[in-house]
């Protein structure tokens, strides 16, 4: 999900820019045919060029076209020998006739000079020697290329840049917090010295075959997802060889002028907004600089008949295409609703608005669609404007929507009203329709699919608790102290979805239906994948109550990834987490490093 601070966790969040020079075609092969001979070749052709427009170009005496005036006249040609028409027509021309044939023979003349001049350079040049016609050579491209660089590479706008956050932390003075402390920081040191040995460069690692993984999300290129997605950990936790060597590979490696097609959501919040918050903690200007390169390739996805953006792009070609499987074509609310923090955050740092137009498009378009019962589904057609199937959900596909605008308010010094009273609204619409409490008194956030609640919670939904506190001051008619309950209620489901398992894990999506709570009934929903969000909610009530036992819950997280998903190669999903005995995935996926660990970190201190 998402950062327990303002930006996203995951992430950290006018005409298009190009702010690093442009990328030329690196030529290594020699040349296999002597300079004087391809001189020759280009000579030959220009002088068949030459020759051919002095040879055959039109007799002013035979054939004379010129552009109608008002002292032409058009008309039809008669054969006197039959008096029939025929269909061609003469041309009888006015006074201008005499200026005609002079400009014909200016171009004539200009022609043979042309000629002749390129035939005294043609034998300069072949009296030099093989050295300086290279040398020439390499100077006319060495200009070019300077040329196009300036041409190109567009300065980023003026724009004020604020104070840099950096970390201003220190060791806690309890020992035991301390100790825990740097238990998880030796967690993130096993993951990221694997990735460094069996996966750098690669988006992700596979700790148990030792080597690079990746996902369709990321496209078919390997594009450091670790790395960048795992910068600002790495920051905070006082890691500061290893966020350098994170650098000096985005320096030299990261290129978004690829042929692949990637998830606009997932470079957004994982690339873009692993880049800015890099930016704000160092201050390094190449961290902003790819985030803006990487933000220009995403644009043309938002080339649709309504502004929605396509769920993938094309970086080189910049075609865009939704999932095969999202309703009829429909782009996702969690996907095209996760995008506002990051792309505000660019146009207050380039000074271009056309980031900040984009988002708030979406924004205004959703605000007069009408919504089932006052819900958003999770499903809307770029191309028609309309909702796809009516299925709403606070967990996967729907849950980002939310945390982004209540993120927006508060990234806005509370003076985004707008986004303030469409996360109200459609808050009050969940604990309406989608908000349920158990036969076992349980609270738990069902999904609504036309017009039927299915009791099911997902991992990703039990984010909402955090969500509901962080929310709670400002909330409608005071209702901070309702909300503050809820979220605590939420955690305490989500908690027990962990402790009903063998490994103390939760399964990814968990059923309340008659005898069975807080527990997966099909196998397709009891793996764990190092998913970070019920410590997400732990972390926000622990900060805004300070009761111990979330600090408890989140260090039972930590102790049994450690115990179960720890493996030589770094840390792995597993498959069950109802089996005393795990099977692993055999992927350590970016936002562990990005989010889980961070969050492990933080909650102690």
């Amino acid at each position: 999900m998402t950062t327990p601070a303002l930006l996203p966790l995951s992430g950290r969040r006018i005409p298009p820019l190009n702010l690093g020079p442009p990328s030329f075609p690196h030529h290594r092969a020699t040349l296999r045919l002597s300079e004087k001979f391809i001189l020759l070749l280009i000579l030959s052709a220009f002088i068949t060029l030459c020759f051919g427009a002095f040879f055959f170009l039109p007799d002013s005496s035979k054939h004379k076209r010129f552009d109608l005036g008002l002292e032409d006249v058009l008309i039809p040609h008669v054969d006197a020998g039959k008096g029939a028409k025929n269909p061609g027509v003469f041309l009888i021309h006015g006074p201008d006739e005499h200026r005609h044939r002079e400009e014909e023979e200016r171009l004539r003349n200009k022609i043979r000079a042309d000629h002749e001049k390129a035939l005294e350079e043609a034998k300069e040049k072949l009296k030099k020697s093989r050295e300086e016609i290279q040398a020439e050579i390499q100077t006319e491209k060495n200009k070019v290329v300077q040329e196009m660089k300036t041409k190109e590479k567009k300065p980023v706008p003026a724009a004020p840049i604020p104070n840099l956050i950096g970390t201003h932390g220190g060791d806690p003075e309890d020992n035991d917090l301390r100790e825990k402390r740097e238990k998880i920081k030796e967690m993130m040191k096993h993951a990221w010295d694997n990735y460094r040995i069996y996966g750098w460069g690669h988006n992700e690692l596979r700790p148990i075959a030792r080597k690079g993984h990746s996902t369709n999300i990321f496209g078919s290129s390997q594009m450091g997802a670790t790395i960048v997605d795992a910068l600002d950990t790495l920051y905070i936790m006082g890691l500061h060889d290893e966020f350098r060597d994170g650098q000096k590979w985005i320096e030299n490696n990261l290129d978004f002028s690829v042929n692949s097609e990637v998830s606009v959501f997932e470079v957004n919040i994982r690339f873009i907004g692993g880049l800015l918050a890099a930016y704000y903690l160092s201050g390094e200007e190449i961290f902003k600089i790819k985030a803006v390169q990487l933000a220009e390739k995403l644009l043309p996805a938002f080339n649709t008949p309504t502004g929605i953006p396509w769920a993938m792009v094309n970086l080189k070609s910049g075609v865009g295409r939704n999932w095969g499987w999202a309703s009829a074509g429909s782009s996702i609310l969690a996907e095209f609703g996760t995008l506002h923090m990051e792309f505000v955050h660019l146009s207050y740092l380039t000074g271009n608005p056309i980031y900040y137009k984009k988002v708030m498009h979406i924004r205004k378009l959703l605000q007069k669609m009408d919504r089932p019962n006052g819900l958003y589904p999770n499903y809307l057609n770029p191309r028609t404007g309309r909702w796809g199937q009516y299925h709403t959900s606070v967990g996967g596909l729907g849950d980002s929507f939310y945390e982004y605008l209540l993120k927006a308010w508060l990234m806005s010094d509370k003076t985004d009203h707008e986004a303030r009273k469409m996360y109200d609204d459609a808050i009050e619409a969940i604990e309406k329709h989608l908000i349920r409490k158990s036969r076992g008194g349980l609270t738990f956030i069902g999904e609504w699919k036309n017009g039927h609640l299915e009791k099911k919670m997902g991992h990703l939904a039990c984010f909402a608790g955090g969500m509901f506190v962080l929310g709670a001051d400002g909330s409608r008619m005071d209702q901070a102290g309702h909300y503050l309950e809820l979220g605590a209620e939420i955690a305490r489901t989500c908690h027990e979805s962990y402790d009903r398992t063998a490994l103390k894990l939760g399964p990814e999506s968990f059923k309340f239906d008659g005898a069975v709570e807080a527990v997966a009934v099909r196998q397709a929903e009891k793996y764990y994948i190092l998913r970070p969000e019920v410590i997400e909610t732990y972390w926000y009530l622990w900060r805004f109550t300070h009761d111990p036992r979330y600090r408890e819950w989140g260090w039972e997280a930590a102790l049994a990834i450690e115990k179960y998903c720890r493996v030589n190669g770094g840390f792995s999903g597993v498959k069950d987490v109802y089996s005393s005995t795990p099977t692993h995935d055999d992927v350590q996926q970016s936002f562990f490093l990005a989010e889980t660990l961070k969050l492990e970190t933080v909650r102690d201190s």
